[in-house]
């Protein structure tokens, strides 16, 4: 097995996530199997309990695991399937060797950081690394491991230490740093600025790790003179020392890595069995996507009516799902971030600035999406969202509580159910169409929820979302929801034209909702975005891309396949990879 362990200098949040996920990218584009392992220095077990404004979105996984977001980076990038161990956090590390201490497995020693933290911890990578994630059941061959935070945080020093252990471990050329550094370009200069970065891997090799790679992220190319003074300062060739710029999208960033040889470097430092010359159509899909992003004309408005819009990775995934499914539809989106707060009626007084520039919005988009959330704040304004695109046949996607605020806007304003509500927020509600899971509520809110891959089942053939899902009777989509729509009012909402098109294995959750006589206006309590992948878009949000665009009825009808004059403004070229690779 062999080792790559991506550590992040100067801020966070430099990108250590898609530079980790190019890596896998290229290696894999080699034949290189690869595995991906994300490390949080936070206490806390998961990211199951985090409010979106802490670390943005929670990802969760097949096996229901609640992680960063950087995992969805790497099953995006990679299209692996990644498990809850691969995320590991300091808590999940402490509760494991203080579940040890407790059962006596330290045999009345002294239980300290050193060595006992830092053996767990590289025990957890050894163990994890083997795990196979991709669907052709293989081993990994390269592990590559990204240390969340900055080097130089207390929260962070035992795994820095353990590193430090591990490459004697693992030996070296099983194991290599790449350390990606901020350089900064003040515009009072306009000059580079090195000081950071030299500071930065200073710190590094002082903690008894020294990078083998330096990756600077600037804003703009940083020139060879730069490059040489980094080179010299921080003990690092000049060839090994990269500059990933700002690009016009992520899709090109694997493509700067590979023009500045990093096959070369992995295939030399970790002695990996790469073939020369390449493989045929070598990293093509990603030139071919690249540049269809940068050529798309054709823009569609999105609107996405959100609780936390102030941070938009807070709705990463559903932001990435929409760009897969308007690439390969020929649009470029525009995603508008709603605060949903803003769209609620006691707003057009306290705050008409805002209650009237929010619902202008709504009405320039040509669809809207209503993703998950949790808590009473702005589900109004969901709600709201839900009955102007219902009566104004706009294209809308309810998510989870989507769904559950498209069942209680049809129950007030279509049913007549004034006081319909969740008991979420309305725990003595008339009407409570949205409940509680019973065996959900244990108390604790960690991990609690119905979470991971689930199967759902279509009762009906006549549903465009079964058609946008190729016909399949049953798909596998992942959730996480601790509330459903009451199985009581089915029966009556049914009767009016909202069905439940599709359910859980058992028949008594339901998953899918559609409006009849509406032109798109689906809702689903899985969350379609986390199984969206560049090349394979989720069918729900093609289907909402499809519809803002006016493509829908054509696409249905020519049996769920594009024509190349929908695909593109003029040129067809690397239209049919698009259309039928997965990556």
């Amino acid at each position: 097995m062999k080792y790559i362990l991506v550590t992040g200098g100067v801020i966070s949040g430099v990108g250590k996530g898609v530079i980790a996920s190019s890596f896998g990218t290229i290696l894999k584009a080699c034949g290189i199997n690869v595995t991906t392992i994300k490390i949080d220095p936070y206490i806390n077990i998961d990211a199951g309990t985090f409010s979106p404004y802490e670390h943005g979105e929670t990802y969760v996984l097949d096996d229901g695991g609640e992680v960063d977001l950087d995992l969805g980076n790497y099953e995006r990038f990679l299209d692996i399937t990644l498990h809850q161990d691969n995320n590991i956090t300091t808590g999940k590390i402490y509760q494991h060797v203080i579940s040890r201490e407790r059962k006596g497995d330290y045999l009345g020693k002294t239980v300290q950081v050193v060595p006992h933290i830092t053996d767990t911890i590289q025990e957890w990578v050894q163990r994890v690394a083997k795990q196979c994630v991709s669907q052709d059941g293989r081993k990994p061959q390269v592990c590559i491991v990204e240390l969340g935070g900055t080097i130089g945080d207390i929260e962070g020093m035992p795994f820095v230490e353990a590193f430090r252990q591990f490459q004697f471990r693992v030996t070296r050329e099983n194991f290599c740093c790449a350390h990606v550094s901020l350089v900064p370009q003040p515009k009072s200069t306009g000059e580079p600025k090195t000081k950071p970065t030299q500071a930065s891997v200073r710190e590094l090799r002082g903690l008894g790790l020294s990078p083998d790679l330096i990756v600077c992220r600037s804003e703009f190319p940083i020139t060879d003179t730069v490059k040489s003074k980094i080179s010299m300062f921080c003990h690092v060739p000049p060839e090994q020392v990269f500059c990933i710029h700002d690009v016009s999208s992520i899709y090109r960033v694997p493509l700067l890595m590979d023009k500045q040889g990093i096959v070369e470097f992995f295939k030399k430092r970790l002695q990996l069995d790469i073939p020369t010359p390449r493989p045929r159509k070598y990293i093509q899909k990603w030139k071919t996507i690249a540049e269809r992003v940068d050529t798309l004309r054709r823009e569609i408005n999105i609107a996405l009516v959100g609780k936390y819009t102030t941070l938009e990775d807070s709705y990463t995934s559903v932001a990435k799902a929409l760009q897969h499914a308007a690439i390969s539809a020929g649009y470029k989106v525009n995603i508008i971030y709603i605060e949903s707060l803003n769209l609620e009626k006691n707003n057009e007084i306290a705050n008409p600035v805002c209650y009237h520039e929010a619902w202008q919005q709504l009405c320039k988009s040509d669809g809207v999406v209503v993703p998950g959330g949790f808590g009473t704040r702005g589900v109004e304004g969901k709600i709201e969202a839900c009955r102007w695109c219902r009566e104004t046949n706009k294209p809308f996607l309810g998510i989870c509580l989507g769904l559950q605020a498209a069942v209680i806007e049809f129950a007030r304003n279509a049913l007549g159910m004034k006081n319909a509500n969740t008991t979420e927020i309305d725990s003595n509600t008339e009407s409570p169409v949205v409940v509680e899971m019973p065996e959900h509520n244990t108390g604790d809110k960690g991990g609690s929820m119905r979470l991971g891959k689930r199967t759902t089942i279509f009762k009906t053939t006549n549903s465009i979302l079964r058609q946008l899902y190729g016909n399949k009777d049953k798909i596998e989509e992942r959730h996480r929801h601790r509330y459903e729509v009451n199985p009581s009012y089915i029966q009556q909402f049914e009767e009016n034209g909202f069905r439940f098109v599709g359910h859980c294995e058992e028949g008594k959750r339901m998953e899918v909702a559609e409006l009849d006589k509406h032109l798109y206006y689906v809702s689903t309590q899985f969350h379609p975005e986390y199984l969206s992948r560049p090349l394979k878009p989720s069918p729900p949000f093609l289907g909402l891309i499809l519809a803002a665009g006016g493509k829908l009825p054509n696409y249905l009808a020519r049996g769920c396949r594009l024509s190349p004059r929908d695909i593109t403004d003029n040129d067809s070229s690397g239209i049919n990879l698009l259309l039928s690779s997965n990556f």
